[in-house]
């Protein structure tokens, strides 16, 4: 396979995928929480006073009326506004964002407009206010109906402020909630895992993510991997599929390695990502691909204050700004297109990069179809739930970006 070129459009449309060029999703990140999770390595704090969550807040209007001009032919379709725990702040605060939001960008009528929410955070009142500011989508982090995982996880809530918390939910009108859960927490079970599911499903979500508990360095939790009783990864295994079977038998099909939905409700802004479409990413931390760069801004809060609140102090607030090379992007769209059940469709695959999917990773994926790993129907590549749990490792496996040498695209790129 000798002389092989990508096609000239998608080295001139760094927007590739299946894309409106029009349409962006908007993150806004919010680092506060109550307490520190044991498990979290995301940019959080407990703030120490008003004053910093006002300043904050400021700084992050700030930061979207900076991009005010430069999004206007954009249409955003998609919000969310994640942490942290947004809805650990007051809600005027959390209400200016919003507003903002609809000032400095173009929203869609009908957009997907997200908010996650520590269950132990909100109250009816405070869901009514949100919802008649737009939101129209609620995330709440349950993680587990078990109050002895909850613990080991340092959760701050406990499965009744849940109950509590998703009725209020429904009676502020919100008629999207997702409920985040987890895997391979301490002391858990398969049927402890299954009795969060049947509890969860019972209450009825239009969403639930299922997320496999992973172990980062410089959190309390890799501190105690060794004496806290852990799942091991058989089990993990175990969980994982009769989570995926449980819930497909009540209505909610997995379309994410990690994401479940009734007809409808698939979470909009998320797959923005998987797609690999265009989101901007805006706070403290937060990334984004935009305009064929992937960037992020700074991890130091006061750092990033400052350089919004003394424009002319020429404090630079992104960390990382970088082109997405075409070999990059090949290998992104494939792991990406494989986290979805949909899978990895050849067509279009060779009408974005040129050449044959099937032609490159074709024997690499025949053992894996083999199998029960993965399928392939009708040219197109999808994993099973037995691949999904090991998708990293199939990943690794067929991207060997050696192979690419025999393209010339590729040839004198990163």
């Amino acid at each position: 396979m000798s002389g092989i070129k990508l096609f000239d459009t998608f080295q001139q449309d760094p927007t590739y995928g299946r894309y409106d060029k029009r349409r962006l999703g908007l993150y806004l990140h919010i680092p506060f929480c109550r307490s520190k999770c044991a498990y979290c390595d995301f940019y959080s704090m407990v703030p120490q006073n008003d004053e910093l969550v006002q300043r904050y807040v400021n700084a992050l209007i700030a930061h979207m009326q900076s991009y005010r001009q430069g999004t206007k032919e954009y249409y955003v379709d998609t919000v969310f506004i994640g942490g942290g725990t947004p809805t650990c702040l007051p809600p005027d605060q959390l209400i200016r964002l919003i507003r903002a939001v609809k000032k400095n960008f173009t929203v869609t009528k009908g957009a997907e407009f997200t908010v996650e929410a520590n269950p132990a955070t909100v109250n009816t009142a405070m869901l009514r206010r949100l919802r008649r500011a737009g939101v129209n989508r609620l995330s709440m982090g349950l993680q587990s109906a078990n109050n002895e995982e909850l613990a080991a996880l340092s959760r701050i809530h406990r499965r009744q402020d849940f109950a509590e918390s998703f009725r209020a939910a429904r009676r502020a009108r919100i008629e999207n909630i997702n409920v985040d859960l987890m895997f391979g927490i301490p002391y858990q079970t398969k049927e402890s895992l299954m009795k969060t599911l049947r509890y969860v499903v019972k209450m009825g979500p239009e969403h639930i993510s299922l997320y496999d508990l992973i172990l980062e360095p410089g959190t309390k939790l890799f501190a105690k991997r060794h004496t806290l009783p852990f799942p091991s990864e058989d089990e993990e295994a175990d969980m994982y599929l009769a989570a995926v079977e449980f819930l497909a038998q009540n209505g909610y099909a997995q379309y994410e390695v990690s994401n479940f939905a009734r007809p409808g409700y698939m979470c909009r802004h998320n797959l923005k990502y998987w797609n690999c479409e265009e989101y901007l990413g805006l706070g403290v931390a937060a990334h984004s691909f935009f305009r064929g760069n992937r960037f992020s801004f700074l991890r130091h809060m006061d750092r990033y204050m400052n350089g919004l609140e003394m424009p002319g102090a020429a404090i630079r607030l992104t960390e990382q700004n970088d082109t997405v090379s075409p070999r990059e992007r090949l290998g992104e769209y494939i792991m990406l297109r494989f986290r979805l059940r949909e899978g990895l469709n050849c067509r279009d695959f060779a009408r974005l990069f040129g050449f044959s999917f099937e032609d490159l990773y074709g024997k690499k994926m025949a053992p894996y179809v083999k199998n029960g790993f993965a399928t392939y129907k009708n040219g197109v590549y999808a994993l099973t739930p037995r691949g999904m749990f090991v998708s990293n490792y199939i990943l690794s496996d067929i991207l060997d970006f050696e192979d690419l040498g025999q393209l010339d695209i590729f040839n004198g790129t990163k």
